[in-house]
């Protein structure tokens, strides 16, 4: 009986989008040439979500997002408040950091209780995971990253950026 339950509860209820049979795992250390490579390719939107942003991450990725921007491309950054954060130097760096991003042109949201890392380029390649996209630096992450219209636009109607 419970083995049979097991064999029911364990079995896969859809069959896989073939795009994931197909996507990338990638680590902390892969990760950012790829991510990199596809937001050279973007041409009309960026999306990232992740909840921390420090200067010593953003200062890295500054020039591309910069281009981007100069590039007319949308760039939207969802986070936490930094206000929320307990250390004041977390924070301050933090502001310093969403200071640099707005200064640029990049649209910052704030969302309470936020953990999501995710990134979604052009509606068309995800990336999702465990790495904070923005803050990253000595920690082992996985991101997975997808090419994949419909699981981009899946994933922009689950967190709802579209009303914003």
């Amino acid at each position: 009986m419970l083995g049979q339950l097991l064999h029911i509860a364990l079995r896969p209820r859809k069959t896989p989008a073939p795009e994931l049979l197909t996507s990338e795992l990638l680590n902390e250390e892969t990760f950012y040439p790829a991510f990199t490579k596809d937001l050279k390719n973007c041409r009309s939107e960026l999306l990232i979500e992740c909840p921390f942003i420090t200067n010593r991450r953003l200062d890295q990725l500054l020039p591309i997002l910069q281009s981007l921007k100069e590039r007319k491309v949308r760039v939207i950054v969802n986070t936490r408040d930094p206000h929320t954060n307990e250390d004041e130097d977390r924070r301050d760096d933090a502001h310093r950091a969403i200071s640099k991003l707005q200064h640029i042109g990049v649209h910052v949201l704030y969302t309470g209780g936020h953990h999501r890392k995710l990134v979604v380029i052009d509606r068309s390649v995800l990336y999702e995971g465990s790495l904070n996209v923005l803050s990253q630096n000595n920690s082992s992450e996985i991101m997975r990253r997808i090419e994949s219209v419909q699981l981009a636009w899946q994933m922009v109607r689950f967190i709802g950026v579209d009303k914003y």
